[in-house]
């Protein structure tokens, strides 16, 4: 997998592996804020799938997304 767009909620995030985890970062501008690594093996198994496919429509790749910066605005990142 390389560097993947993903648009949640009217947010544009950018999706990139980083060894067994997954970066996943916020773009604002021409730049990006990376928020957070996830562990690959904490998401479902269809949000793997659509990683490993390249699908960025895939709605369980936008709800593992949704929680995952979810939980770092409300961590207050």
């Amino acid at each position: 997998m390389t560097d993947m767009t993903i648009t949640v909620d009217s947010d544009e995030y950018v999706l990139r592996p980083d060894g067994d985890g997954l970066q996943v970062g916020r773009r604002v501008g021409g730049d990006v804020a990376w928020l957070d690594t996830v562990d690959l093996s904490l998401l479902p198994s269809g949000a793997r799938e659509a990683l490993a496919r390249g699908d960025s429509s895939d709605e369980a790749l936008q709800t593992a997304v949704r929680g995952i910066t979810q939980a770092e605005d409300e961590r207050g990142g």
